[in-house]
Order: structure tokens, then C-alpha cells, then sequence
């Protein structure tokens, strides 16, 4: 009898933690040992030249999901799910819209979409947008339980929480062990700014960043911080954009406050300039917050490096660029007519290889950290995001030679457009592993649709900090 089921022979190996040559052995999906392997296995693969990194972790992906305009994006669970693993992520994080007030409704349609569409394992985040009903917060503390450990709440758009819901999610989180996810933006700024801009005659794509002051973020990211830290409640700022932000979470991170932060591909590698095209071209790269400076992309950058952004992921919201989804308002629509996003699963991954594996920008073990291992840490993903016995055989083989130039329409998701094309990256997913199968081999799509599986969190790996809540405490007793 073999010894393994798989062997992966003589790869350069990158964790979170080391980077070395060496075997990956794997058993019944699970990888048995790393290093070098003795024995033999059914299948080997050698990975001499190769880099072998963890299947990517995207924890904030909209998948078949309306929007707060009320339109459906362009991906089912089964396009956007192959798009991501053809891009080397074997796990990802999608949004349950609250429906008609009922969290649980939402929930149950969700899920069967998802168990027979999805290709790579699976979680959800909640989220909510109505505390009117007054069993709101026992169901959500009920799907908590359930294995939903993250929340999803805006402060802006037409789904936004006002102060006081804020604080019921936030001590509902903390009492049940809950992250909340945060769209942190100041909603009366963008409304005023937006209709300053509209009544003036500047509606053209170009104008919605402008509809969207940096203020706007940074007094939302520093009102949050200082809710996270009354209640002690883990919080996670979504889609950090500016240099500010990112000095306010630095500033909380090291006095204590639990509050982590992510940023994404198109904030750290474009500017507010793609959106200044001809018609309506630009709003292919309309999202929020908009994309900002080459200052705040350095900021970013450097806030990667030390820890006060602890992961990347794509804010994958799929629209296509014609009346279902970007030009649904009609051909010359003013931005804020147009919905609000870009497709990122499939970019996400070789986007961040090329610049911190191929061209050494923060390193390899900065790479898995930034798009695998803490994506999983910080939202509860057990045994994903690493390579290390007894997490899932979740792997990718590299070809870290193979130059790559992304064309106008060659994802594989349902968009019709790619907003990277010409972007030349040096790095490329060959053969992708979900649990120790092989769903990509060498650049084709294996896996069927519903082989997914979700992914069950019965707890959160990041606690809250007891001695930050003394006013939450007293105000409670």
C-alpha cells in the first residue's frame, strides 16, 4: 500500500512561517507531512522549479447577490467559484443579504445556491441591515451559534445602521463570539457631496470619487475604533483606502483595540484616474470606496508590512458592463446610477504573487499571510489558509517563470470585461488542490460545480480584549 494518497515532490514550499524545498505528503485530503517525505505515493508530482503556496483565502466576495440598487450581480455561486479557483483560491467568504426583515429566510436560499453551484469550500458572512423586528437580535445570535461567525454592516448606502443598531450588533457579536465586517464610510458626507456634484452638471464616472471624500473614511474607520473598543468586540474594517485610515487603526491597534483591517488588489496597484475616461468607459472601475492616490497606495503597502492591514482580499462584485448591471440606468446615467464594483476572484492571487513573490515586495511568507493564512485566522476558518499537518490539502503549484498579460474578457466569471487588461504579471497558478483533488490542472478547470463544501465555524479564534470593555461593563451591570 502507498503511503500517501498524493506526494509533491521537491517544491519551494511557502507558509506563513518559513519557506523551504522540500514534499508535501497528503492523506485522505489532509496534508500528513511536509518537509522530506519518505514512502511513496498512489499519484506523485514533481515540483522541481515550482512554488507551492496555500490555496487562497477570499473573505469578501458578493456572489449571487443584490445589491443595495436592487440588482443582481452577474455571478452565480458556479462562475464565480470557478473563476476563483482558476486564480488559485480554494476558499471563499460570501454575503448573505438579509431578506424581509428575516436573517434565517435569507440564510436557507443562500446556502442551497451555494451547495449546488460552489467549487471551493465555503462560508458566509451575515448581513444585516433591519433591527426593526424585535426578534431581529435572537435570530442573528442564533445563526452565530449556527456557525455564521461574521457579520456584515454598512454605514452607508440604503442597508446602512445607524449608531444605536451599530451597538446592538456589537454586544450581540460580543455576547455570542462574533467578527464584524465593516463598510466604514461617512453616509452625510457622501450624500451631501453627491449632490453637489449632481446639481452642477458633473456626473460623468469620474465624479463618483470625488463623491466620496477620503473624510468620509476616516471619520467612519475612527468612529468604529472607538465602538470596537467600548464593547471589546472584534471588528474588521473592510476596503481600506487612505493613508489616514490606516494611522487611526495603527494608533487603536497598539493600544489594544481588537480591530483588524484588509485592503484590496485595485487600491494597492490603481489610482482615481482609471475612472477618467471618455462616456461612460469609466465606470467599469466605479467602487467604494474609490480607488485613491499613489500616496495611499504606498501607506498601504507599508501598513501591510507592518502588520496594521492583515490581509488582502478582492471585494469581488461582479457587474457586466450593459443594462444588467453597469448601464442598467440607461447609456449617460449619472454615476450614481451605476452600480458599484469590480470582478477581482481570479486576479486577486497572481496580482499579489507578481508583486510580493516575483518581484519581492514584503516576501513570500508575506504573500500566504496577506491571502491565506489570516483571511482564515481572523474569520474562523478552521484548517485552511496554511501548509501544516492536519490542515486541509488546500495547495497551488506555481510556475513563478510564466509571464501572464491579462486580456479585455479573459476571466472566467460571468462579468464580459477584465479592468486589469495589459497588466503583465510573472507567477501563475498551474495546478490547484481543494482537500488534496486536483480542481486545476495545469490551467484547466477540473472540479464540478456543488463539490464545495461549507465550511463550519464553531468558534472565533479572536477573542475580545475584557479589560478594554470597563464602560461597556459598567453600563451593562
Amino acid at each position: 500500500m502507498p503511503s500517501f494518497d498524493l506526494i509533491l515532490r521537491n517544491g519551494r514550499i511557502l507558509t506563513s512561517g518559513s519557506e523551504a524545498t522540500g514534499d508535501i505528503g497528503i492523506t485522505t485530503g489532509h496534508v500528513a507531512a511536509i518537509g522530506r517525505v519518505s514512502g511513496d505515493g498512489a499519484r506523485e508530482i514533481d515540483a522541481t522549479g515550482k512554488v507551492i503556496t496555500p490555496g487562497g483565502v477570499d473573505v469578501h466576495c458578493h456572489i449571487e447577490q443584490i445589491s443595495g440598487m436592487g440588482l443582481m450581480n452577474a455571478d452565480t455561486f458556479e462562475t464565480a467559484t470557478r473563476s476563483a479557483l482558476l486564480g488559485g483560491t480554494t476558499t471563499t467568504v460570501s454575503f448573505v443579504p438579509q431578506t424581509s426583515r428575516s436573517l434565517s429566510d435569507g440564510l436557507g436560499d443562500y446556502a442551497a445556491r451555494a451547495a449546488s453551484g460552489a467549487m471551493t469550500d465555503y462560508a458566509f458572512h451575515l448581513i444585516v441591515s433591519d433591527l426593526s423586528d424585535p426578534s431581529a437580535a435572537d435570530e442573528l445570535a442564533g445563526a452565530i451559534r449556527a456557525g455564521h461567525r461574521s457579520i456584515k454592516v454598512f454605514t452607508t448606502y440604503n442597508i446602512k445602521l445607524d449608531d444605536r443598531d451599530l451597538c446592538e450588533v456589537l454586544s450581540v457579536a460580543r455576547e455570542v463570539g462574533a467578527l464584524v465586517c465593516v463598510h466604514a464610510e461617512n453616509d452625510g458626507l457622501i450624500g451631501w457631496t453627491k449632490d453637489r456634484l449632481l446639481a452642477r452638471g458633473k456626473s460623468a464616472p469620474r465624479f463618483h470619487a470625488v463623491s466620496h471624500p477620503r473624510l468620509a473614511e476616516i471619520e467612519a474607520v475612527g468612529r468604529l475604533i472607538r465602538f470596537a473598543e467600548f464593547f471589546a468586540t472584534p471588528v474588521m474594517l473592510f476596503h481600506i483606502s487612505t493613508r489616514e485610515a490606516v494611522d487611526e487603526i495603527r494608533a487603536a491597534k497598539a493600544r489594544g483595540v481588537p480591530v483588524w483591517a484588509e485592503t484590496c488588489p485595485h487600491y494597492l496597484f490603481m489610482d482615481a484616474g482609471v475612472l477618467d475616461r471618455d462616456g461612460d468607459e469609466g465606470a467599469k472601475w466605479m467602487c467604494s470606496p474609490p480607488q485613491r492616490t499613489a500616496d495611499d497606495q504606498g501607506a498601504l503597502w507599508d501598513g501591510l508590512g507592518d502588520g496594521t492591514l492583515s490581509l488582502v482580499s478582492s471585494d469581488h462584485a461582479p457587474y457586466r458592463y450593459d443594462e444588467s448591471g453597469k448601464l442598467a440606468a440607461g447609456p449617460g446615467a449619472d454615476f450614481s446610477k451605476k452600480a458599484n464594483g469590480l470582478p477581482g476572484l481570479e486576479v486577486r492571487m497572481p496580482l499579489m504573487f507578481d508583486a510580493m513573490v516575483s518581484r519581492g515586495r514584503l516576501g513570500g511568507q508575506a504573500f500566504v499571510r496577506a491571502c491565506c493564512s489570516e483571511p482564515a485566522r481572523l474569520h474562523g476558518l478552521p484548517r485552511k489558509g496554511d501548509i501544516a499537518e492536519g490542515y486541509d490539502a488546500d495547495l497551488v503549484i506555481w510556475d513563478p517563470e510564466r509571464r501572464h498579460i491579462f486580456g479585455a474578457d479573459d476571466l472566467h466569471d460571468n462579468v464580459g470585461y477584465n479592468p486589469w487588461a495589459g497588466t503583465s504579471v510573472t507567477g501563475w497558478p498551474e495546478t490547484v488542490f481543494r482537500r488534496g483533488e486536483v480542481v486545476v490542472e495545469t490551467g484547466r478547470l477540473v472540479a464540478e460545480a456543488g463539490s464545495g463544501r461549507w465550511i463550519d465555524r464553531p468558534r472565533l479564534a479572536v477573542h475580545s480584549t475584557q479589560e478594554l470593555a470597563s464602560e461597556y461593563i459598567e453600563a451593562t451591570r
